[in-house]
């Protein structure tokens, strides 16, 4: 039997709700709306709840909204029926409920993220350990100690057996034989990159070693490479090597294709730092294209790099993108609706409201505290008093009447700004809330089991707007 959802609500949503809930046509499950009786679905309290719910018979799950600050666990206990929160904004509702009800799963990979320590041989002890664990932190799975043309590494061997003393994988990059051995000898888990007259050093060691081409651009080398390693029975990973663009980058793509066509099950790596460190192009859209490219061609490793202050969040970009990846091909689907930490600088739903409800909402309020919200003609703003749309936050504030109250007008003057930024950006605008920039500025973790704190207005004025 289809699974039954319940979806909680307030006065002021309900009809969005049903909206939303109808324009996804037949699905996989059916629903059923309840307004708890509250005005503003994010209000509802866990008393409120337990008092006035009355849950149809077999329900399956309840839906609460995102901002519901209360303790699911309490409310599964009480009804014996799991709760859960959806997004903060019924507009993403589609994206939550994925294709079978459930918000995607996105706990799966199969792509291992080697990041780059590139100025390796500069650095402390200390200092690669906290630099290590920050990238292990953001998603990284080896550490790569590289290794500079010319510049002594006297702490290699330390520094791999200190690495690993921590839990953590590592790999050494080098284009000297003696510092790889060296790495080998410490006990590094990969070695790269080696060719078929460097390879013979990996039969002495356990390390995986990472082979590319010995003249840049030739499969048949790489291919020579490939064969002494299956001849002697030793792990390896091959790297067709991807070029930059105008330096090769479109026949550096057509030699991973080749590679997977010639060798179907051995495994492969991409170095993805030629593209997102030397394209002036942000660098979550670059990662997003060449982790489908893995994806389709089953590369389960690649080579992250971070020198450009562009790509500050390379390795969160690459962690979302492999595991966006890997969920949309085992749907067999478009990469879309599945996680927005790629998205950036735009959203592809930058409007949380259409024009209508806006229009009803704002005849429905009876208290002069100011709401604002944005639309496709701009900055809304609106209370008991009147509604008011621009383009450019200054034109409003002539209008407001906070010419007096500084706390209030400083409040007002960030939210105006803020909403305005969202509304040229095309992104997701919320009162009160951050702007969402995916995973390059991460949002502080909140703790939905509580009310928010009260903001700066708020402590000042004893109120707070948009309640």
């Amino acid at each position: 039997m289809a699974e039954r959802l319940v979806f909680l609500t307030g006065h002021l949503a309900r009809a969005r709700l049903d909206k939303v809930l109808s324009g996804l046509g037949e699905t996989e499950f059916s629903w059923e709306i309840i307004d708890i009786g509250v005005k503003v679905a994010a209000l509802m309290t866990e008393e409120i709840i337990k008092r006035r719910l009355k849950l149809p018979a077999a329900s399956d799950r309840v839906i609460l909204p995102g901002r519901y600050r209360g303790d699911l666990d309490r409310l599964t206990r009480h009804f014996n029926v799991p709760f859960v929160r959806g997004p903060d904004e019924v507009a993403d509702l589609p994206g939550f409920l994925g294709r079978a009800g459930q918000p995607p799963d996105l706990s799966r990979h199969d792509m291992r993220i080697f990041a780059e320590i590139v100025d390796a041989p500069m650095l402390s002890i200390a200092g690669l350990l906290a630099r290590a664990q920050a990238l292990a932190d953001a998603g990284a799975d080896v550490i790569d100690l590289g290794c500079l043309p010319e510049t002594a590494f006297p702490l290699l061997s330390e520094a791999v057996r200190a690495l690993k003393a921590e839990g953590l994988a590592v790999s050494v990059d080098s284009a000297s034989v003696e510092e790889l051995r060296i790495g080998a000898e410490a006990g590094a888990d990969y070695l790269l990159s080696l060719t078929e007259e460097t390879l013979p050093l990996a039969f002495d060691h356990p390390a995986v070693p990472v082979l590319i081409p010995s003249i840049p651009g030739d499969l048949e080398s790489l291919g020579r490479a490939i064969e002494m390693a299956q001849k002697r029975g030793i792990a390896f990973i091959a790297d067709p090597v991807l070029d930059p663009i105008h330096f090769g980058f479109a026949a550096s793509l057509g030699r991973f294709i080749e590679a997977r066509r010639r060798w179907p099950d051995i495994e492969l790596l991409m170095g993805t730092g030629n593209l997102t460190e030397l394209t002036d192009a942000d660098s979550s859209g670059v990662t997003a294209m060449l982790a489908g490219l893995c994806s389709e061609l089953g590369i389960g490793n690649v080579l992250t790099v971070h020198v450009s202050p562009h790509t500050v969040r390379t390795i969160e970009e690459h962690d979302v993108a492999r595991r966006v990846m890997f969920a949309a091909r085992a749907d067999g689907a478009l990469p879309r609706d599945y996680h927005p930490g790629l998205l950036q600088v735009h959203d592809r739903k930058p409007y949380a409201a259409s024009l209508d409800d806006i229009a009803a909402l704002a005849a429905d309020v009876r208290d002069a505290n100011f709401r604002i919200m944005t639309a496709e003609d701009g900055i809304h703003i609106f209370n008991s008093k009147g509604h008011a749309v621009a383009r450019d936050a200054f034109e409003l504030f002539p209008g407001l009447g906070v010419e007096n109250d500084g706390a209030h007008a400083f409040y007002l003057g960030a939210e105006l700004m803020k909403a305005e930024i969202a509304w040229r950006l095309g992104k997701r605008y919320a009162q009160d809330e951050p702007l969402a920039w995916g995973v390059a500025a991460p949002e502080p973790e909140a703790d939905r089991t509580r009310l928010a704190e009260a903001g700066h207005t708020l402590k000042a004025k004893g109120k707070k707007e948009g309640e």
